[in-house]
């Protein structure tokens, strides 16, 4: 048999944990640890500590349909638990397998402790583009915190600068109401570390001034260096009629990103951020099938 190497597009430092894979399909056997074989997906738990909890349902369906058409590319990796096994790499195509009504997943079993494990979870969720920038840092705390790396270490596997891993673990300092905005999209990253710097009892009210007025990142570190009474006595733009507020939430669940309008009911703008190429190719579809007239 020939061997087929991972693929170069799992990250950097993925590869070399999961080594080459053995393109022979048959019944489990924890033994051969490169094997590939099929499980059933009743006999597969999910990783519960993993730090992504959201997954996009489109993008689930689009994985899906996939899997439909050409089956499961990439095998997953499990980790047997008595009768049962649990996910150490590939959770998305576990779900997207079982939406696409498949009985069974083509996996490799590894024999690794429970420390393993979740380091090889955690590194591999952290190497997708697509997690928000609190799944990221819950994410980073918790290899840091389970798996004892050194904060070069940390960055190094997911292959940001030593002081871009710091800027992001410091996100997790915002208020709860503010981390809550960032995961949603209502507000950047950016404008999230501006957001840092400033007290607690003001991060919230500068997260909605943001929000209602459009600052961008720059216009919010120049005000959150004012003093604070400075502050508290700016006067927010004229709140935005419910017609354009729901107008702005529908754009925003209907792109799947994060979506603003400038102006009112006669004239303005709408703007449509995306934060990656997956984003911009979803508006693509959508704007597509608008145009093809199949929404």
């Amino acid at each position: 048999m020939n061997k087929k190497t991972a693929p170069h597009g799992l990250g950097r430092g993925l590869s070399a944990l999961l080594g080459d894979m053995d393109s022979t399909l048959s019944e489990p056997k924890p033994a051969s640890e490169n094997a590939v074989v099929m499980v059933s997906l009743n006999d597969i738990d999910i990783n519960r500590e993993q730090p992504r909890k959201d997954f996009d349902e489109e993008s689930l369906k689009e994985l899906a349909q996939s899997i439909k058409s050409v089956g499961v590319i990439q095998p997953v990796v499990l980790k047997k638990n008595g009768d049962r096994y649990s996910i150490v790499v590939g959770e998305r195509r576990f779900r997207a397998s079982r939406m696409a009504g498949l009985t069974s997943i083509p996996a490799i079993i590894r024999d690794i402790d429970e420390e393993q494990r979740m380091r090889q979870a955690l590194i591999e969720n952290l190497q997708r583009e697509d997690l928000n920038p609190v799944e990221t840092a819950l994410g980073i705390k918790a290899l840091m915190d389970k798996c004892d790396p050194t904060q070069d270490e940390a960055a190094e596997v997911v292959g940001k600068s030593r002081s871009a891993v710091a800027n992001t673990l410091r996100l997790l300092n915002l208020e709860p109401e503010v981390l809550e905005m960032l995961r949603s999209g209502l507000i950047s990253a950016g404008h999230a570390r501006a957001l840092v710097t400033v007290s607690p009892a003001r991060q919230l009210r500068l997260a909605e001034l943001t929000v209602q007025q459009g600052w961008s990142v720059r216009q919010l570190e120049r005000i959150s260096a004012l003093p604070e009474e400075e502050t508290l006595r700016a006067k927010p733009k004229k709140t935005k009629p419910p017609e354009i507020s729901k107008l702005e939430k529908m754009a925003r669940e209907a792109f799947g990103t994060r979506a603003r309008i400038d102006g009112d009911e006669n004239k303005g703008r709408l703007i449509i951020s995306y934060a990656s190429q997956e984003d911009l190719e979803s508006i693509w579809s959508i704007l597509e099938a608008l145009n093809q007239g199949s929404m």
